[in-house]
């Protein structure tokens, strides 16, 4: 490290977080064998090619964000999401990093100038662990065991080992979260998996944990981080990067946010938002008429007319709204960089509050909250919307019910049908009842949705193999 970073650091010693230290290109896992690499591509973008190309970012093609897998009429899957979330994210990435590189100069020569690289590569991954049938997916996981038929395995004893589920290993599974999940699958050693799952960079994985506490502190939001699991792989993430641990009651574990947490947030903030919006017009769910004025209110009465004077150029309708959409993304994404340049003491000492939406200028923030009225109104309880949620719990239940009863009662002959069906990366034979349990999480969170609902037919006998 050069002369000018040390000092550096040192001037930073008053805050929880300072940006050397945040900005590791060591890789969890392999950290032996850390060498800075003689080829063009840096360790973050190395990240990012590992993501585009893994089997696990492919399935999100065939999972469902909000709508229905598209008939004639192509709407967004996760697949589509998280590519446009990491296009966002790597322009907010980028502007941040000029930002704070003219505010500090000394950090020219660091990692911050790969931020775009680094938000970019984390949001691909935002998205990894959530399972079919969008967020009802998740739902139907933690409601399975909260007040489903799930709730017998709270109390269940293993009848050779005596094992049974902890308090905080049962607060995992009612409080079942994709964001957690998507953090296990990017680090867990799964049977024939080099150790440290997918050997991400420290930096990129610490990113895409957007709620740095353990399920016990969930609360009735049930959202966190990181299961038990994966606890001591993000304790080694934060001792690494000098992300803070805050202080909490003893079995407990509560961090700061990583800052570039923030970026990877709004991307994703952003992108759902605004781009639920274009896929209802497409659906006549909102009228063309509806859906100009929740977008034109992002601008103030100048930057409207220049931008209907622009759109008088566009006769096609569904083009128009394309135009309107991206003249507000733009818009959001120059307001988030503003908050975050502005906030940047707060955010490295880990006292922000709330996300860079909730801190944008008046008028556009107004709009997005009147989005989000209009899409909790008529799109999320819309009649299609709603009969995927049904369908995904339907089928999500279903299989859970099955494969647990499964691995706890392996001796059936049942059950061995059902085990001998499940890919060997998965340790659905493990010792451990939670460690079962977990891999049938894997296995189900990993399945497309026409996968799921293939299997739930088969299993019912309504679908056969076709010789």
């Amino acid at each position: 490290m050069s002369a000018f970073l040390i000092t550096f650091v040192g001037n930073l010693q008053d805050t929880d977080m300072n940006w050397l230290q945040l900005i590791s290109n060591k890789r969890l896992g392999l950290e032996q064998y850390h060498q800075n690499r003689k080829d063009d591509r840096t360790e973050f973008q190395r990240d990012y090619d590992r993501l585009i190309f893994s089997a696990p970012f492919r399935r999100l093609q065939n999972k469902t964000q909000v709508f229905p897998l598209p008939g004639s009429i192509f709407v967004h899957n996760r697949l589509t999401h998280s590519l446009e979330v990491s296009s966002v994210g790597r322009s907010l990435g980028n502007d941040v990093a000029r930002g704070l590189m003219q505010r500090h100069p000394e950090l020219a020569g660091s990692h911050l100038t790969e931020a775009g690289a680094i938000v970019s590569a984390a949001c691909l991954a935002h998205d990894l662990g959530n399972p079919p049938f969008g967020h009802s997916g998740e739902r139907a996981i933690g409601t399975f065991f909260s007040e489903g038929k799930g709730r017998w395995l709270k109390d269940y004893r293993d009848p050779d080992s005596g094992d049974r589920l902890t308090e905080q290993e049962w607060d995992d599974l009612t409080h079942f979260e994709g964001n957690a999940n998507a953090f296990r699958l990017l680090t867990h050693h799964f049977i024939g998996r080099r150790k440290g799952g997918f050997v991400m960079t420290y930096t990129t994985l610490a990113s895409i944990v957007k709620y740095p506490f353990s399920s016990d502190l969930a609360g009735d939001h049930a959202k966190f981080g990181f299961f038990r699991s994966e606890i001591a792989d993000y304790q080694r993430i934060a001792d690494e990067l000098g992300i803070p641990r805050r202080e909490s009651e003893e079995g407990s574990y509560r961090y700061a946010r990583h800052p570039f947490v923030y970026l990877v947030e709004a991307a994703d903030d952003i992108c759902y938002e605004i781009m639920d919006i274009e896929d209802a017009h497409k659906l006549k769910i909102l009228n063309t008429e509806e859906t100009q004025g929740l977008l034109l209110g992002f601008f103030d009465d100048e930057r409207q007319r220049h931008i209907r004077e622009t759109m008088l150029h566009v006769n096609d309708t569904n083009e128009q709204i394309v135009y309107l959409r991206s003249c507000v993304i733009g818009c959001l994404e120059n307001e988030c960089v503003k908050v975050f340049l502005e906030h940047e003491e707060e955010i490295l000492e880990g006292t922000f509050e709330g996300t860079l939406i909730d801190h944008i200028g008046e008028t556009p923030r107004a709009a997005y909250r009147a989005c989000e009225k209009m899409a909790y109104a008529k799109i999320y309880r819309s009649k299609d919307v709603v009969d995927i949620e049904l369908a995904g719990f339907q089928v999500i239940t279903t299989l859970l019910d099955l494969m647990l009863e499964a691995v706890c009662h392996p001796e059936k002959a049942y059950s061995q049908l059902l085990i001998n069906r499940v890919s060997q990366q998965y340790d659905i034979r493990a010792a451990r009842l939670y460690d079962r349990t977990m891999a049938v999480l894997d296995y189900i969170s990993g399945m497309t949705d026409v996968y799921a609902l293939d299997l739930y037919r088969k299993i019912n006998g309504t679908s056969l193999p076709v010789v």
